[in-house]
This record gives structure tokens, sequence and C-alpha cells, in this order.
């Protein structure tokens, strides 16, 4: 009786006791030069600032303090470190799924995204595709169209100027949209660009929102900006986390995680626009030419971003999956959306075909 009743003790003792705190280390993609690695910061501040300290704490290095960027997705699927901050799209060698979770080329904007990622199911199929590879994912940013290309020395007018033009571009479907326009794809690292364009080693270069390129002094070394991004018409970032390290936490550590992904993906879209439009002006102050453009080219880009779309997707499973999800979102919510035009979210666009793309996924 009496070891029954010592055994009770104890694992009541247990039981009550407090689990032990959490040390994450966790890096970025992004160099402190970047003005993207900003919104990675505002996440571990939120956290840090709503997880009790003998729960979790999680200390941030930049990009390139621990490991390459390339390295990050690799250093959080090992569990050599916690957590990683990213961009999906960086990962398309692993899965091309990995792309539409990164960015769209002339579909989704950003409210699309956190449409899709909170009330569409979004959020799920991050975590399906990134859980193959023993992570969990928070998507905590998103930015609206990316700038499109600044040239050095010769002018994006047309699409007819892309001929034979090298340009950095990220993205699976965007390199081959790129190439059927003529041009061919760079890919290179954000903080290689710079160089690369001083050098000429490249024609020119998209990278990210008109703030984040001014951060990386691009006003310095081009002298034309084509504008919009039609290539990846929003962007969306986020933390992988070990799912060893995730199991550790307490539930309610958990919980404080995903809202301050929340917190931190709406401070993200605010945050980036102001920003985004200050750095216009400024591009403008240095004398850059900035053209557009016309709608009757975005209308053809359109159709063909919509054959690459349905090419990828029916090269692979997951990114069928992924673009089916986008596509029923965009064929449902714009039913509303429609009708109450002009003064909701931005456009329903003429995207690719739903019933092309599930019967790749069923296949």
């Amino acid at each position: 009786m009496k070891k029954t009743y010592l055994a009770g003790v104890a694992a009541a003792a247990l039981m009550a006791a407090p689990a032990l705190a959490e040390n994450w280390t966790m890096t970025s993609t992004w160099p402190s030069s970047l003005e993207l690695i900003e919104i990675d910061k505002k996440f571990v501040e939120t956290a840090n600032a709503l997880i009790p300290d003998d729960q979790l704490t999680i200390e941030f290095f930049d990009g390139g303090e621990l490991v390459p960027a390339g390295e990050v997705f690799g250093a959080v699927e090992s569990g050599t470190i916690q957590a990683g901050a990213d961009w999906p799209g960086y990962w398309a060698g692993r899965d091309a799924a990995f792309s539409p979770l990164a960015t769209t080329a002339s579909l989704f904007n950003a409210v699309d995204y956190v449409n899709w990622i909170k009330g569409w199911g979004g959020a799920e199929i991050y975590n399906e595709i990134y859980g193959q590879f023993g992570m969990v994912y928070l998507p905590y940013g998103v930015t609206n169209n990316e700038s499109g290309f600044r040239t050095v020395d010769k002018p994006i007018r047309t699409t007819d100027d892309l001929q034979g033009m090298r340009l950095r571009l990220s993205g699976l479907e965007q390199g081959k949209l790129l190439e059927k326009l003529g041009g061919s794809q760079v890919s290179m690292a954000g903080g290689e660009i710079y160089q690369s364009l001083e050098r000429g080693v490249i024609d020119g270069a998209e990278f990210s929102t008109p703030n984040v390129d001014l951060s990386g002094g691009f006003d310095q070394v081009t002298k034309y900006w084509s504008t919009p991004g039609w290539h990846q018409s929003s962007s969306v970032f986020g933390v992988m986390i070990n799912k060893s390290s995730w199991d550790a936490l307490t539930p309610e550590a958990q919980e404080m995680l995903k809202i301050a992904a929340d917190a931190t993906m709406l401070w993200s879209l605010a945050n980036t626009e102001k920003r985004a439009t200050e750095a216009y002006q400024s591009f403008q102050d240095a004398g850059i030419e900035i053209t557009r453009l016309d709608d009757a080219t975005l209308e053809n880009i359109q159709t063909m971003a919509n054959e690459t779309i349905v090419e990828v997707a029916c090269e692979n499973a997951n990114s069928a999956k992924v673009y089916s999800s986008m596509l029923t979102y965009l064929e449902d919510y714009g039913k509303w959306r429609d009708a109450s035009a002009p003064f909701n979210l931005g456009r329903t666009p003429a995207g690719p075909d739903l019933a092309a793309i599930e019967e790749c996924a069923a296949e």
C-alpha cells in the first residue's frame, strides 16, 4: 500500500512539474543588408514577447552567420538548428510544390495568399509539403507585387526587349516563362545581385518589392525599371520548424507561435506597402526611368503563365495539389469578389484551367 501511495505521489509531482524551457536557434536566408530580414526579426520579437521565458526563448542570427542561405533548409531538417526563416521557392529543387507556396506568376496577390492560407486550407497544405521533410511551417510574411525588372543599359518597354537578355530571376515557373519570352534565367542569391549588375555579369535583375530593392542598392547600378512584376504577383515568407523541436513545446507555446505568425503577417503587408511607396519615390528621385507594360502585353503574359503553370503542375503531384487548391479558392472567392468590384480586394485573374490540373493531380 505504501509503495502504491508513494508511486502515486511521484507521478502526480511529475505531472505537475513545469516543462523544461526550450532554447531555439533560428537563422534566415536573408543577410542583414536586405530589408526582408525585418519580417523575420519582427516574428522573433513578437514570439519572444508573447511566450514566457520558462517555456521558449528564440535566439536569432542573420543570414550567413550560421550557415549559407542555401543550407538553411537542410539545417532545420536535420535538427542542427531548430528554426529557419525562408522564402519557400528556394527549395523548389527539393519539390516543385515549394514554388507556388512562395509566389505565383500573374496569379495571387498578397490578400489572396492571406485568404487562402487562413480561410481556404492553405495553411494545411504548407504543413503537408514541409511535413514530408520533418518540419512544421508557419507562414508569417506576405508582400504584394514584386517590383519588376531592373536593367543596366537596355530598357524593357515591351516583351520584345527581353530577347537575349540575361536576367537574374527566382522561381521555377518564372524561369520557364521568361525563356518562352526570349530571355534567359540566371539564378543567384540576393546578396550577389548588386555586384553582378555592376560588373555586367547579368543584363538586369528582379529581386523583391521596391523598398527591399532599394536596400540592395539597385538604384546605384541600374538605369531602367520595367513594371509591373508579372513574374511574382506576391510572395510569402515564413519559418521552418524542426518537427521534434515543435513537439517538445507546450501547447501554449505552440499556440503563441501561431499568434505571433498571424500578427507578423498583418504587419508585414502594411509595413511593406508603406515602405514600397517611399522607395518608389526614391527611385524616381534617383532618375531611374520607370515604364509599365501595356494591358495587352500583360494579357498575353497571363496566357503564357497559365500554360506554364499547367505544365509544371502536371509534372509533379504535389504541385498539382497546391495549384488545384489555389485555383479552387480563386473560383470560389471570385463569385463575391467580382460581384463587389471595384470595391473588393484586387482582381480575379483569368487563371489556368482548374480541370486540367485536377486531372493531373488525380493521376
